[in-house]
């Protein structure tokens, strides 16, 4: 059976969600596949094409026709956390520009182009420091530290302090 751009993406994200970025390469999406990794390529260029695709699927839930910035930061984190080291794909594929931001360019719409960077830059930092943090709690590599309900008040904090000085710019 042949397999299909999706099914690729699809199995790039099963094996980032069980194996982490770290771990997630051609030849693991390949295995998923049980196909040669050779065969991959019939889909995608390489793996920074990839990780784009990851990340275009990772963030495909996020709510663009809101006009509450806020909401669409929670709703983009949500959709981070969402998967194992969704936030890595997805703040690597932000920083190297690797296709368009569509959340980006919809918070550019509300903010302006700095305050949708400085908003994102501010949600790929906390869900990256949040996925650390719970990824080393099921490790027992941290026995102590904030609740989810803590970091997600002090994630909506956070927001509201970002907006509320792009604002009264």
């Amino acid at each position: 059976m042949r397999n299909s751009r999706s099914d690729v993406v699809a199995a790039a994200l099963r094996v980032l969600d069980a194996q982490g970025l770290e771990f997630c390469s051609m030849r693991r999406v390949a295995a998923e596949l049980d196909v040669q990794p050779s065969a991959l390529y019939h889909h995608v260029a390489d793996k920074q094409t990839l990780l784009a695709l990851m990340a275009d699927e990772i963030v495909g839930t996020v709510d663009l026709g809101s006009e509450d910035p806020a909401g669409i930061c929670a709703d983009l984190r949500r959709a981070l956390l969402g998967i194992r080291d969704g936030a890595d794909v997805v703040a690597t594929a932000s920083a190297f520009r690797l296709g368009a931001s569509a959340v980006e360019a919809r918070l550019g719409e509300l903010l302006g182009e700095d305050g949708a960077r400085t908003l994102l830059l501010y949600v790929f930092g906390h869900a990256q420091s949040t996925q650390t943090q719970l990824q080393a709690r099921e490790l027992g590599v941290l026995a102590d530290g904030p609740s989810p309900v803590e970091l997600d008040a002090s994630f909506a904090r956070g927001v509201g302090i970002i907006l509320d000085g792009v604002r009264a710019d």
